[in-house]
């Protein structure tokens, strides 16, 4: 790689479209340049790129590396799994330590690292995918920063997606009390679209419902209608899942905010998003005609993980193993 031509080279999101030379949050500073992978830092436009990662080979053969909390994240493993079934994935539910949403930042961030360091380290995938907007808050870009292959989170995939669905402008999320507090969706739609305006609301003990199995009924209705009456009230269009977690409830949350809301899933973005990444990347599967494989992981007790995670996922969830966290 020349530095004369690196001078000029864009960063790209997945669907082609250039960003801005320091928006290095879109796609792990991934940039593709005539058909061909390489890892930048995607920093000031006239640095000379020599001195980064340069090019790096990743196996497309490898398996994706995808991590949650808990049970939120299989949502993006479903949509995965639909929409790229020949693709291997390795999915790590850290059931043992969950909710992530009401924990500081620092800790989300040290539980993100190791267990990406099992997943990249151990497991040796070819992406990683943090299916956790409390993680992909607090770790992103130390994420990016510290391994050489892509890392996709789900808050910018999402957000695009509201943008997208929205004819009025009125838009909200909702999520985890740690990623709302983290003020990453301002952050990030301030990189695409700093003209619009979003509200956002914290939805405290949506997740535990379904870490518990429960995604509908009573007492997840009388929880819906008093943390979503601030989304009722402001007249939306669009409203943002922004926890992987929330579209098992769904149901509930169309209930209650109205059917005219377009209810969009981080899960489905963050699903097209990586299938556009591996297409641009060159590291999509060689054999598009094969079946995939899955692994499960948890750091939790497996039987449990496996009951409730097989009837939220569906057939392929038929086992787990056991991966033990530092604390």
């Amino acid at each position: 790689m020349g530095s004369a031509a690196n001078k000029t080279l864009r960063c790209v999101d997945p669907r082609g479209r250039a960003v801005r030379p320091n928006a290095r949050h879109d796609y792990g500073g991934w940039v593709v340049v005539s058909g061909q992978a390489y890892i930048s830092q995607c920093g000031d436009a006239e640095a000379d790129h020599d001195g980064m990662h340069g090019s790096v080979s990743v196996d497309a053969r490898q398996p994706i590396g995808m991590f949650d909390s808990g049970f939120g994240g299989l949502t993006v493993a479903r949509a995965t799994i639909d929409l790229l079934p020949h693709e291997d994935l390795i999915y790590l539910g850290d059931t043992a330590r969950y909710p992530y949403g009401p924990r500081p930042q620092p800790q989300v961030r040290r539980y993100a690292l190791e267990i990406a360091d099992h997943l990249v380290e151990d497991r040796g995938v070819k992406m990683l995918v943090v299916a956790c907007n409390t993680a992909t808050a607090a770790a992103l870009s130390d994420l990016r920063a510290r391994y050489q292959v892509p890392v996709v989170g789900v808050i910018e995939p999402g957000l695009r997606a509201l943008l997208n669905a929205s004819s009025s402008g009125r838009i909200g999320v909702i999520g985890t009390i740690g990623t709302m507090a983290s003020g990453a969706y301002d952050k990030a739609l301030a990189e695409i679209d700093p003209k619009v305006e979003m509200m956002s609301c914290a939805c405290p003990g949506f997740v535990e419902f379904v870490e518990r199995g429960v995604t509908s009924g009573g007492e997840v209705r009388v929880l819906a209608d008093r943390l979503l009456a601030p989304v009722v009230d402001a007249g939306l269009d669009a409203l943002l899942l922004g926890c992987t977690h929330y579209p098992y409830l769904a149901r509930t949350i169309a209930d209650v905010v109205g059917r005219s809301v377009v209810l969009v899933s981080s899960a489905d973005e963050t699903a097209f998003a990586l299938a556009d990444l591996l297409r641009r990347l060159g590291i999509e599967h060689p054999d598009q005609q094969r079946a995939g494989d899955q692994i499960f992981i948890s750091s939790g007790d497996i039987a449990a993980f496996t009951d409730l995670g097989s009837r939220l996922l569906g057939p392929e969830l038929v086992g787990a193993e056991r991966w033990t966290p530092t604390d």
